[in-house]
């Protein structure tokens, strides 16, 4: 696997939830940069190799088409 998408929505309860899409990977978080990290987080766990690890990008389903929230390794 070279990327990984994860789909980013805003939580009705409030907060942000992150499902990624093709992969048994969910996480949530109060804030859009807490949810950057839980997103790290959840990669490391799920890929225990770095050199496994994917490319990560999140789409945010409230904005415009073509926008995404970009996480840096």
């Amino acid at each position: 696997m070279t990327e990984l998408v994860f789909q980013v929505e805003e939580d009705p309860e409030g907060g942000y939830t992150a499902k990624a899409v093709g992969a048994s990977i969910f996480t949530e978080a109060d804030t859009l940069e807490e949810l950057r990290a839980n997103i790290r987080d959840a990669i490391q766990c799920h890929f225990d190799k770095p050199e496994d690890r994917p490319k990560v990008t999140a789409s945010n389903s409230n904005s415009p088409p073509g926008s995404s929230l970009h996480l840096s390794r």
